[in-house]
């Protein structure tokens, strides 16, 4: 029970990693707010995690400053804290530049990298308050180097990744610590809708797999543990790092 009397926020938390990383939190006896833009999403999340702990669901778009601001607010209402912050929530629009419409370009920054800072943005308000807090941000592979055909999703992570070292910073005096997960491939919703819309799914997959040294994807859990780490005691001098969670795929 690592976490028995902290109280986590975990944005896009209905499914995948966000949701994984939610119920590692909850076993590790932590209260859990998690959001996200679904109500019957979030909804069938409540339900496999109402037994395991502490949980409440906030229906919210974090690229909008007011639901930035409501899931803050609710969390710190419901459980009168906010010790952890993870800002999973993001998208995936792929497309070249030069036929990506600036409609979807804004689409993606606003969610994956306007929104890591808007609710980053009330979280640290009150974490500078109890002079303690932990922000984990949710990059990707793509945030470190180039991927082929979604320039607006390595712009928006790699904002993140930098963003985090300067939030680090300007945070460290307050006893809050700010880092970085950059997962590569993993099995998720998310993969299996982009794997779906390629020609061959399976033969997309199979190649996804070839292009990583061990061999396989990603699972949920796997990043789940490494959030759960870095928002730890363990990690506590830590701060201001981006850690590849990616089966080696950047080391290449």
């Amino acid at each position: 029970m690592k976490f028995a009397g902290k109280v986590a926020l975990v944005t896009g938390g209905s499914e995948g990693i966000g949701f994984s990383t939610a119920k590692l939190f909850l076993q590790e006896g932590a209260a859990v707010v998690i959001t996200g833009r679904s109500a019957h999403k979030g909804k069938l999340a409540l339900g496999k995690l109402n037994g395991i702990g502490r949980i409440k669901f906030v229906r919210g778009d974090v690229s909008r400053p007011t639901d930035a601001k409501k899931m803050v607010d609710e969390t710190i209402a419901t459980f009168g804290r906010i010790d952890i912050l993870f800002n999973n929530a993001g998208i995936y629009i792929p497309g070249l530049a030069e036929n990506m419409t600036e409609e979807e370009w804004d689409k993606v920054i606003g969610v994956n990298l306007k929104g890591t800072f808007l609710v980053s943005k009330y979280a640290i308000s009150c974490m500078k308050k109890q002079r303690s807090g932990v922000i984990i941000n949710n990059s990707s592979e793509a945030g470190i180097v180039g991927e082929r055909g979604c320039p607006a999703h390595c712009a928006s992570k790699g904002g993140v990744a930098v963003m985090t070292k300067a939030m680090a910073l300007d945070c460290a005096n307050n006893g809050i610590r700010v880092n970085c997960i950059s997962p590569g491939t993993i099995e998720t919703t998310m993969l299996a809708r982009v794997a779906r819309e390629a020609n061959d799914p399976e033969a997309y997959l199979k190649h996804e797999c070839a292009t990583i040294p061990l061999g396989r994807l990603g699972r949920p859990e796997e990043v789940a543990r490494a959030v759960l780490f870095l928002a730890s005691d363990e990690a506590s001098f830590i701060t201001g790092t981006t850690l590849p969670i990616d089966g080696g795929f950047t080391a290449q």
